[in-house]
Formats: C-alpha cells, structure tokens, sequence
C-alpha cells in the first residue's frame, strides 16, 4: 500500500471530550488549518441536528471549503432517521454525510429494537434520499469490533446487503475501544478479503492506550483510511493522536500520507488553545519536553555524532532540539546551548557557569536557554581576582504583623562582622544590617540606593529566573549591578554584594577611574 487517507474528527469525535465545546468561529479557524495548512484528506466536523449553533459552525466550514475547493474534504456524521439528518446537513452546505448504523447485533436489537433486515431497510432509505441530493455516503458500522467479536455473521450480513450500494466508504470503529493490535489486524483482514473491492477506514479509540498500535495494525490489515484527532482529544480516553499515527505510518510502514509534518506542532497548539486541554509535556511529537535532552552524556553524544537521534528530528516538525540546563545537565549540555547562542567562554568560564547552573538546578526544576545568557553576564560580570567583600551567612524571616529581620555575617578585607536589623522588607532589613556594619565597625558612610528593578529576563518565564538591577550613589559615583536567581530577596543580595566588592576594589586601587556606570 502506497498512501493512506486521513480523516480527521477533532471537530466531531474530539469535541466529545469532557468539557470541551468550540465556538463556531473556533470550529472555522480549526478546520482552516486542518484542510489548508495540516492538509488532512478529510475532515469531521459535526454531528447533525446537534445544536443551532453547530448549524451555523457546520455552515461557516461548509461556505469556506467551497470557496477553497475543498467541499467534499467535509463530512459530517448523520443518522438513521429518514430524511431528517440528511436535510439539516444540506441545509449546511455539506456534501458528505457519514451514515451512523449499528455494527454490532446487540446494538441493534437493544438500542434499535429492530431487527437485523429492519435496520437494513432503513439504512437503504437513508442512502437512496441522500443520493437523491446529490450526497456522498459513508457508513459507520458502530460498535463494528464487538460485533466482530461476539456477532460477526451480523457484520457480514450488514456487508452483503449493502455492498452494492452506492457507499463510498465503510467506517469501522472501535467504539468502546476495546481492541488491541492483534484481533484488529485479525477483524480488518476479514473485512479486506472478503470484499477486497471496498474502502475501509478504521476508527480507534485509546481506552486501552492502544490506538495508536491498532491503528498500525489496522493499516497492515488492508484498512485505507485512518480516523485522528489532534492531541488525540475524544470521549473517554480519547482518539489515536494525529502526530503519533503519522510518524508511525511514515516511519515503521513507510507508508506516505498527505499530511504536512512541519504543521502538527501549530495545529496541537491551536487545539490545545480553543480545547483548553493541555499537551502532555511528554506526549509524542507535540509534547513541550519531547525535544529536549536532559542528560549531558546525551548532549555530549549528539555533539560528537548524533548517537542519541533517531528519525524524530525536531526540525522535520517545525521545531528544534534544546539541551536542558539544570543539575544533570553537565557541560556537554551548556556548551551546546552556548554554542546556540553564539557565546564563547573559556573553560575556566564554562566550569563557573556550569556550576551556577547546578546550584540554580537544585533549586527549580530546569533552567532555559533564554535564562543563560543572564546566568553568563552575572557569573563574569564584575567578577575579580579576589572578592574583598564575602557573604557568610545570612538569614531572613518575615511574620505576620512584625517587621522582617535580617541577621547576616560578612567578610570585609579578611574580617569578619556579624550585625542584626528589622526593616520594612526582607531586602531593607538585609540592608539596614550592612549599614550597621559600615557605620559602627568600619566608620564608613554606606552608598545611597537610587533605583532598585525587579524583571523577568526577555524571554523568561514566571517560573524563571528573577533579575534585579540595583543602582547606587556613592559620594556621586554612581554604580549599577545586577544578579539573577530563582528568588528575588536572593538576587538582590547578590547584586549589592558585587556592589561592595566595586567599593573596596576603588579603594584598593585608587588610581584607577571610578565607576560611573556599571
């Protein structure tokens, strides 16, 4: 088999997903990208006789379909119930109706309460109608796998009063998703050799987290068409994964398909967005996480020869491989992030940093690459042979209804001095004990603070890193330092620490120029 079709029923299937419902103008915008940008065969986009408001979704896809050419690319689901599905979906515009019918004998005798041949009957006047308006039909058989598996002459008997007419399509879903790879190759190959002429899609459903592998098998059975959903939204558990079903289509049956890869990553987003359902980080394809290496012996692997790729390069789906920054990610990872960003450090630089890096990793979950280039200019900025002023220890506490106290101890020139302080917040009560320290031990005046700036660095995230920039006035010099952390009280501190260490390295050194701006 050279190529599959695929038909995707976000719109349909996928928004019987608890607590999802899209607007209509989303229900367009969705189908837009599936038909124009994804290039999926097809396309499910309703139920008919839902809701006005799916009328009117189903009509806006409809109306700019044809205006594409892609009119018959949309299906909408009908049911056996004379002319009344049929009307609504011409009402709509559409073209296609996929004919909802009982593929199983014990749905059709306790959910029809009908026998076998009343059941045909009705289906055949359905079909006639819909011919009659210039409809194409496909036919889902519901509950198809049950009926395979508890009822088969049932199916059978489905087949051979129906394969004559005039039905594009045989839709065979496991609906309860109860399926697994084996008895699906088992149940397709049945239904291909026995009426090997006819079309067969096969439509999974992941109860068993299975669908995607009985899609596969599906394929290898003789099924010609493929039903997905983006994200693999649907009821229960869901549907088989558009991006999943694809790569293993191409990769493992190296069978092609219409499908533009480099848009799976946009459309996962755009559904994620309208749906409000979240992407796994780790979900194949489209996962937030799934192109990100975290172990530096990986990272290191990829730099010498690709060891750790295989056929999923991000850049064949729109994306790019990162290199996770954090306490496992050793050098191999920062270098190659470094080397991203077109940054070169020496190797004693490089070792500051990654060390830097592994204190910030036990503190947060991981750092990003938009993070390094501030964790770089912090660790070398301002940085000097000998740092003359030293933080020890420091501890500050915070209560409700008292004042936060700083208690700190620093090394100034090789002596120790220990001072306590309250102050309107963490950082001034940290402060205020420095000043005791520059006034009653060393009788020096302590810098004027002139701005003090709190920001996300560009890029970042709420969950990054936090960059303070404090600027001070000392005698009318005027200093300016910044730091990064995980934490805001804690980068501050750093950045007046490297503030005094400008001070005492003026002094050391006075015939230097001062600092006017840092």
């Amino acid at each position: 088999m050279d190529s599959i079709e695929i038909m995707d029923c976000t719109l349909r299937d996928g928004e019987q997903t608890n607590g999802v419902s899209f607007l209509p103008h989303e229900k367009l915008q969705i189908a837009a990208a599936l038909m124009r940008n994804v290039n999926v065969d097809r396309i499910e986009v309703a139920s008919a006789r839902v809701s006005e408001g799916e009328k009117e979704s189903v009509s806006m896809i409809c109306h700019y379909a044809k205006t594409i050419g892609m009119l018959k690319k949309v299906e909408v689901l009908g049911f056996v119930d004379g002319h009344l599905s049929v009307d609504w979906i011409a009402d709509c515009g559409g073209q296609v109706i996929n004919l909802l019918a009982k593929g199983s004998l014990r749905h059709c005798e306790h959910q029809l309460h009908k026998t076998p041949q009343e059941h045909i009957e009705d289906i055949k006047k359905v079909i006639d109608y819909a011919v009659s308006r210039g409809m194409d039909v496909n036919l889902y058989l519901e509950d198809w796998s049950s009926g395979m598996k508890n009822s088969p002459d049932y199916v059978f008997n489905m087949m051979d009063a129906l394969k004559d007419y005039d039905i594009k399509r045989f839709l065979l879903p496991d609906t309860l998703g109860i399926l697994n790879p084996l008895n699906t190759l088992k149940y397709m190959k049945q239904m291909t050799e026995r009426y090997p002429d006819k079309h067969f899609d096969f439509h999974a459903h992941n109860d068993y987290d299975m669908a995607v592998g009985d899609s596969f098998a599906a394929v290898k059975g003789g099924a010609k068409g493929l039903h997905v959903t983006v994200n693999g939204l649907g009821e229960r558990c869901g549907n088989a994964p558009l991006a999943s079903v694809q790569v293993a289509l191409k990769d493992q049956l190296g069978i092609q398909t219409n499908i533009h890869e480099d848009r799976l990553n946009d459309i996962s987003r755009l559904v994620a967005g309208y749906s409000g359902i979240a992407v796994a980080p780790n979900q194949p394809i489209v996962g937030e996480n799934v192109f990100t290496q975290v172990a530096g012996v990986h990272a290191d692997g990829d730099r010498k020869d690709h060891l750790y790729s295989n056929a999923l390069v991000p850049e064949r789906f729109g994306r790019k491989r990162e290199y996770a920054l954090g306490k496992n990610s050793g050098k191999a990872n920062i270098a190659q992030n470094l080397k991203e960003l077109g940054l070169e450090l020496t190797p004693e630089q490089t070792k500051a940093v990654t060390k830097r890096i592994t204190e910030l990793g036990d503190r947060k979950e991981i750092v990003t690459q938009d993070d390094l280039p501030f964790i770089v200019s912090d660790v070398l900025k301002h940085s000097t042979p000998e740092n003359r002023v030293k933080l020890l220890s420091y501890m500050v506490t915070t209560s409700y209804g008292l004042k936060p106290i700083a208690s700190i101890k620093v090394e100034i020139n090789g002596e120790s001095y220990a001072a306590d302080a309250t102050g309107d917040g963490q950082y001034d009560a940290f402060v205020k004990a420095l000043r005791k320290i520059y006034k009653i031990n060393l009788e020096r005046t302590f810098p004027v603070l002139y701005d003090y700036q709190v920001t996300i660095p560009p890029g970042g995230r709420t969950d990054a890193l936090v960059q303070t920039v404090i600027t001070w006035d000392n005698h009318g010099n005027i200093i300016r330092t910044h730091a990064v952390d995980a934490d805001q009280t804690e980068a501050a501190i750093k950045a007046t620490i490297k503030m005094l260490n400008i001070i005492e390295d003026e002094l050391a050194a006075p015939y230097k120029k001062p600092y006017k701006t840092i």
